[in-house]
């Protein structure tokens, strides 16, 4: 069967960590499609200052950045994007270089702070796809990043009040930086997909590609 989006397939998914972007790039995987997780790359960049602390694995990235209120937390952000703007731009040059290459590539949710020129070139190179959580759906991401932590870049949006615990900060500032960085998602994608489009049960690679060309097609 035919792609249902011209070639090179060339997808990048963006999004809160929780919407999906990893599950559809595996799936995508399984089915053949080049795929790459921007988490494990930069985890790999990272892995010598991970194993001091005795940390791995992407949880053991998040535990390593810490609280955003703890006092190594500002320059660990620094070092993860530092780390994410490399990762992108070595996968950028790449595409650049191989025009037939094609991708399916999982970013991070904090894509949209690796600066305009990268961000630029991802939007000349690739179809940007936004996985876009309802309401009700970011209620339980914030859930789960309460439950089960992953790499954020706060980048100013933890304010805590007097009184507070970090994790009372987290769960009052946690929707203000789901907001703004729809902002940018919004901006940044060519197209967007509700979750609720894709909660299917028989829904496959060639499906999810299907809702994606349909959703660009109304773009147009």
């Amino acid at each position: 069967m035919a792609d249902p989006i011209s070639p090179p397939l060339r997808l990048a998914l963006i999004g809160m960590s929780g919407s999906g972007k990893t599950f559809w790039s595996k799936r995508l995987a399984q089915a053949g499609r080049p795929a790459f997780c921007c988490d494990d790359r930069i985890e790999q960049r990272l892995r010598s200052r991970l194993q001091a602390g005795g940390y791995a694995g992407i949880n053991g990235v998040a535990s390593w950045m810490g609280w955003p209120d703890s006092l190594a937390y500002a320059q660990r952000e620094a070092d993860y994007l530092a780390e994410e703007v490399a990762t992108l731009g070595e996968i950028l040059t790449e595409l650049e270089r191989n025009p037939q290459q094609q991708l399916i590539l999982d970013t991070t949710g904090s894509v949209i702070y690796t600066g305009n020129h990268l961000l630029l070139r991802l939007r000349r190179q690739m179809t940007i796809l936004y996985l876009e959580a309802s309401p009700a759906e970011q209620q339980l991401l914030i859930e789960r990043y309460l439950s089960d932590p992953k790499p954020v870049l706060w980048r100013g949006a933890f304010q805590p009040k007097k009184g507070e615990t970090p994790r009372d900060t987290v769960a009052r500032c946690y929707p203000a930086l789901m907001n703004a960085r729809r902002l940018s998602y919004e901006a940044l994608a060519h197209c967007r997909l509700p979750l609720a489009d894709l909660r299917e049960a028989v829904l496959d690679a060639a499906g999810f590609l299907q809702k994606v060309a349909t959703q660009l097609e109304k773009t147009r």
